[in-house]
């Protein structure tokens, strides 16, 4: 009589919490305007208020330099534009903790939901050597499974696929998955891989949050571990 082998439960993955980081677990633009000014000031440029230079934060190094040379009434040339890219970057990778801060109840929010056994990840469009940086400066680079940048993978947001690879790296699923984050660029690439998100109002948006039908809102990161154990809970429905 032939002896069968105990049969064994596949494995579930644990449940996923992908978070945005500019805007969403940071406030980042202190230190992205303190780069831009610094290259501003080297062209013979004035330098922004913060205050004024929020609004530009939010859309990438690229597009951060154009807004700002044309806030300071200056045309940028596409080759200029390149150089002062470089060294925007290079300035930002040394200075990219500074002024830079957690939002409040962000990291007990963390430690709560891996605490209750969710896996946790960053899925951002910063380059991955500054999220990686600025994640361990910020001291809570060990609470991730994965921190995927905008050069990780060959596509990033809104492409879905940032946002899918970013779970498969750190050992989630998709179906067992959440995205948090600030902008159109989080929601929508939510919606696209039909993953449920969760949007924050404070951060760097050029349209209010709601507008933009992410499944839920939050005001502060105290509640987000109710928001996420609905949203995994409908999900599995």
């Amino acid at each position: 009589m032939a002896i069968q082998s105990p049969s064994v439960a596949p494995r579930v993955a644990p449940p996923i919490v992908v978070f945005d980081l500019d805007g969403t677990l940071a406030d980042t633009a202190g230190d992205l305007i303190g780069t831009l000014n610094v290259i501003l000031e080297g062209e013979g440029l004035p330098s922004l208020p913060l205050r004024k230079a929020r609004d530009l934060v939010g859309v990438g190094a690229r597009a951060l330099l154009q807004r700002g040379f044309e806030e300071a009434g200056k045309e940028l040339a596409p080759a200029r534009l390149d150089d002062l890219f470089q060294a925007f970057m290079v300035h930002y990778r040394d200075n990219i903790c500074v002024r830079t801060k957690l939002y409040p109840g962000v990291e007990a929010a963390l430690g709560r939901l891996r605490q209750a056994g969710f896996l946790l990840a960053v899925c951002t469009n910063k380059f991955e050597d500054h999220s990686v940086r600025l994640i361990e400066a910020l001291g809570i680079a060990d609470l991730f499974a994965a921190n995927c940048g905008r050069d990780t993978f060959p596509v990033f947001k809104p492409d879905p696929r940032h946002l899918t690879l970013t779970i498969e790296r750190a050992g989630g699923s998709p179906h067992r998955a959440v995205m948090v984050g600030d902008s159109r660029t989080d929601i929508v690439t939510a919606q696209a891989a039909r993953i449920p998100s969760v949007a924050v109002p404070f951060g760097y948006t050029d349209v209010p949050v709601r507008r933009l039908n992410p499944d839920l809102v939050i005001g502060h990161f105290d509640e987000l571990f109710d928001a996420v154990g609905t949203l995994v809970r409908l999900a599995a429905a």
